[in-house]
């Protein structure tokens, strides 16, 4: 099913936490809402699976407004953080819970039980109790017992935050294959910026209650709206310099770029910084990563991060204290504006 959010405005204790939400997705994506804690993400999502009342705007679901219709007749399942599972049911009767709602015949819902335990890979865990499982195996449960509903938008509210990160993988990659395979409509909630990134069509950051910039993953990663976006999704460096007719020039390296004259701040982020055997930057500081090492190098254009191959000569060769040459791999860099008057950058202002 197909979703739209037009201008929607939800107020919780006579706070405004939604201001003029406007967003919108196809039948069949898979969208990521990320952003800093408080920042609304649940809010949305528990309005647009009808659990709170909207004070101003539209919820669309396939093109009909749902702001009149009880929860369950929306179309949505919601899986929370807590996943609300039920400690008293056995596995099969948690996940036939909806069907028992909907009275679904006691055959169809035992064939319906068994498919979905293979879908979520717990074949013969149906007979366990609740207290029995692990924590991945109860996500599995919880996510079986929504699919269950035949939901026609899926909501994840955060349901992967207390899993260790091999168990966050996995059931990341068990909804990313069940998403593909089913083609249903589907919002996650998180606050793992590279599980956003791997699992979504779209992502939708979010701010103060609005949605900052709504995009591509590569799009949202690569050409941030601002500073803020740009350093949500990972360390950058900010490189100054002119535009002039066309093309960038800065102390450390000059671009081709498509935007008027003036003043501006490159963003480079540290992979697209390469260290180089021969130069004048200065090493400050070298980390370990593990497969990386973040270097710091002080340049003439100030300090720069930049990512590198952890190999075993690294220590050796960019020691702190060693110098060396800095190369640029941007190709059409992306660009921030900076007013001159004042000297604040435009950025500050969004």
């Amino acid at each position: 099913m197909s979703l739209t959010v037009d201008q929607l405005q939800v107020a919780l204790q006579g706070k405004e936490i939604l201001h003029k939400i406007q967003l919108h997705m196809e039948e069949g994506e898979f969208l990521s809402l990320i952003g800093a804690s408080g920042c609304g993400k649940t809010t949305l999502l528990k309005s647009i699976a009808g659990l709170l009342e909207v004070q101003k705007g539209d919820i669309r679901i396939h093109g009909e407004s749902v702001l009149e219709k009880a929860p369950e007749k929306r179309g949505t399942v919601i899986v929370f953080q807590d996943l609300r599972l039920f400690p008293h049911m056995t596995v099969e009767k948690n996940i036939a819970f909806p069907m028992e709602l909907k009275k679904t015949p006691k055959d169809v819902q035992k064939k319906r039980v068994e498919q979905l335990l293979g879908e979520v890979q717990l074949e013969g865990y149906g007979r366990r109790k609740i207290r029995e499982l692990s924590g991945g195996q109860m996500q599995r449960v919880a996510l079986a017992r929504a699919l269950a509903a035949d939901p026609g938008i899926l909501l994840l509210d955060e349901p992967f935050s207390g899993l260790d990160e091999r168990l966050r993988q996995e059931m990341g990659q068990l909804v990313k294959k069940l998403h593909r395979e089913r083609k249903i409509t589907t919002i996650l909630v998180t606050h793992d910026k590279r599980e956003a990134l791997q699992m979504s069509d779209r992502i939708a950051l979010m701010k103060d209650g609005q949605i900052l910039q709504h995009g591509t993953p590569q799009e949202i990663y690569f050409h941030p709206v601002s500073r803020y976006a740009a350093e949500y999704f990972g360390k950058c460096n900010y490189i100054r310099g002119e535009v002039r007719e066309g093309r960038f020039e800065s102390r450390l390296f000059t671009a081709n770029v498509r935007m008027p004259d003036g003043c501006y701040d490159a963003m480079i982020r540290p992979f697209q910084v390469n260290l180089l055997p021969e130069g004048e930057a200065k090493i400050r500081e070298v980390t370990f990563m593990g497969e990386l090492a973040e270097v710091v190098a002080d340049t003439q254009a100030g300090s720069l991060i930049c990512q590198t191959s952890a190999d075993q000569g690294l220590e050796e060769r960019f020691a702190p204290g060693k110098t060396a040459g800095i190369q640029i791999l941007s190709g059409e860099p992306w660009l921030f504006p900076v007013l001159q008057k004042g000297g604040k950058d435009e950025e500050d202002l969004i």
